[in-house]
């Protein structure tokens, strides 16, 4: 048999988890007292101003959206991994759910203060902007469905009202400029840039 061939055979296979590489999104919420709620996530795309997002059921981001429908959807470049995980072991939800408690989440009320990044005010949603971020979107939210299939998980559509870009990685007003932007990509849980790897969360299990 061609070698070629032979590796290219296919085996059915049962992944505990289809994070097959898509860009972290770390979602700016706000909270009852007007504090802010940073959840990175790693479900979402985007088509013209429609943005979507996949939120897990049960955690504060979801709660959030429900009450005040619009968020502000920041992306992390590459160099912003290390923020992005010391956020991940945490949950604005208080107490924390059962289902959290079981993969070692704990409560933090202060995300910003955890994740060592800068809030900066937004144009004309409540929810604080990331600074940090190269890319900042504030959005509201359009519509909250769950899936027919799973009731673990929400798909959140959102319009993007304001973009928000680091002035280093524009071409001009209406253009991102592709040599100077790289998206944080979340590949099978652990963390990638466009080229070699960075690190890994702390659920990662290879």
């Amino acid at each position: 048999m061609d070698p070629t061939k032979q590796m290219m055979n296919t085996v059915t296979i049962q992944p505990k988890i289809l994070y097959y590489g898509t860009p972290v999104i770390l979602l700016n919420t706000l909270n009852e007292d007007d504090t802010v709620n940073i959840s990175p996530i790693s479900s979402s795309w985007a088509l013209g101003d429609c943005i979507v997002l996949g939120i897990g059921l049960g955690g504060k981001a979801i709660e959030n959206l429900e009450r005040l429908p619009e968020c502000v959807i920041n992306i992390p470049g590459p160099s912003l991994w290390e923020n992005v995980e010391r956020l991940a072991p945490y949950t604005g939800k208080h107490p924390v759910p059962d289902y959290k408690q079981q993969h070692g989440y704990s409560y933090q009320k202060d995300k910003y203060a955890v994740s060592g990044l800068t809030p900066v005010a937004s144009q004309t949603v409540k929810p604080s902007r990331i600074m940090e971020c190269p890319l900042q979107i504030e959005a509201r939210i359009q519509h909250i469905r769950i899936p027919d299939h799973s009731s673990a998980f929400a798909i959140i559509e959102a319009q993007a009202v304001h973009v928000h870009a680091h002035q280093d990685i524009i071409m001009d007003d209406k253009h991102i400029d592709p040599l100077k932007w790289s998206p944080l990509i979340y590949n099978f849980r652990h963390y990638f840039g466009l080229g070699h790897q960075l690190g890994k969360t702390y659920r990662a299990e290879t």
